[in-house]
C-alpha cells in the first residue's frame, strides 16, 4: 500500500519527500475537503517534488470551471487529479459532465472522490460514485469524509462496507484509495480492505489538518505502514 500525504506548499512537500511519502498530493485544507491550492502553491510543489514520486492535485467539487482546474494541474505537472461530488446527488447529465473532464484530462489521471458521509454532501452514494467511475473509466476513485470536523472514515463505515468498496473498485482494474481523517491506527484496517493507497493530512501535521506537515510525523506514519506491510509495491502511477 503506498502512503500519501496531503501538502499546500513547497516546504511541506519537502517534509512529505524526507518522511517517506510515496504520492505528494497538493491540497488547502482551507478550501474545504478537496480544496485546490493555487497555481503558484502548485508549481513549487512540483518544483520541489520533481520527478521523486507522484504528484496528485485535489480540484474541489465538480462545477463549471473544473475543466480548467485540472488542466492547468496537469500541466504543472500532476500525475492525477482528484474531482468530488459535492451537491450533486440526482445531477442530470452528471456522467455527461464528468466524461468532458474525463476526455479534457484524459481518464488515466482521473480520480473520482466518493464521500462516506455523502448524505451531508448531497453527493452521490458510493455505488453510485464507482457506477460513474466505470461510465468514464476514470483512473481510481478515492474514498474520503467530505465533514473534516466530524467522525473518520472508519467510524462512518464498516470494515466490510470499506472492503467491499475497494474490491468493486479493483475489480474493475481501478486504483483504490482511502482518506479522511485517518491515523496511524487506521493502517491495519486499510491494509486489511486491500486498498493501494492511504492518504494523510491531520496525522502528517503539528496542529493537525490546519497545521503543518513534518518529516517526523511522516517517518512514524511510514514506519507504522512498512511494520504492517513490509513487501514492496508497484509505483502509484504503474498501478492506472
Amino acid at each position: 500500500m503506498q502512503l500519501l500525504v496531503s501538502v499546500r506548499n513547497a516546504a511541506e512537500a519537502s517534509a512529505a519527500l524526507f518522511g517517506g511519502a510515496d504520492i505528494v498530493d497538493a491540497k488547502e485544507p482551507l478550501n474545504g475537503p478537496l480544496g485546490a491550492v493555487s497555481a503558484q502553491a502548485l508549481y513549487a510543489i512540483a518544483t520541489a517534488v520533481g520527478n521523486a514520486v507522484p504528484i496528485s492535485a485535489a480540484i474541489g467539487d465538480i462545477d463549471s470551471d473544473v475543466a480548467g482546474r485540472a488542466s492547468a494541474a496537469r500541466r504543472t505537472g500532476a500525475a492525477f487529479v482528484k474531482v468530488g461530488f459535492a451537491g450533486m446527488r440526482g445531477r442530470h447529465h452528471l456522467a455527461d459532465d464528468v466524461q468532458s473532464l474525463a476526455q479534457a484530462v484524459q481518464p488515466s489521471a482521473l480520480i473520482l472522490v466518493a464521500y462516506a458521509d455523502f448524505y451531508r454532501a448531497d453527493a452521490p452514494r458510493l455505488e453510485e460514485l464507482l457506477h460513474l467511475a466505470d461510465r468514464v473509466d476514470a483512473a481510481g476513485v478515492l474514498l474520503d469524509t467530505w465533514n473534516k470536523h466530524g467522525a473518520g472514515l472508519t467510524s462512518l463505515i464498516s470494515a466490510r462496507a470499506l472492503a467491499s468498496f475497494v474490491g468493486e473498485a479493483k475489480r474493475a482494474g481501478r486504483l483504490a484509495a482511502l482518506a479522511g481523517r485517518l491515523t496511524a491506527d487506521d493502517i491495519e484496517l486499510a491494509l486489511e480492505s486491500g486498498a493501494d493507497v492511504i492518504g494523510f493530512r491531520g496525522a502528517a501535521c503539528d496542529g493537525g489538518r490546519s497545521g503543518v506537515v513534518t518529516a517526523e510525523r511522516v517517518r512514524a506514519l511510514r514506519l507504522r505502514l512498512d511494520q504492517l506491510d513490509p513487501a514492496p509495491h508497484a509505483p502509484v502511477a504503474r498501478l492506472a
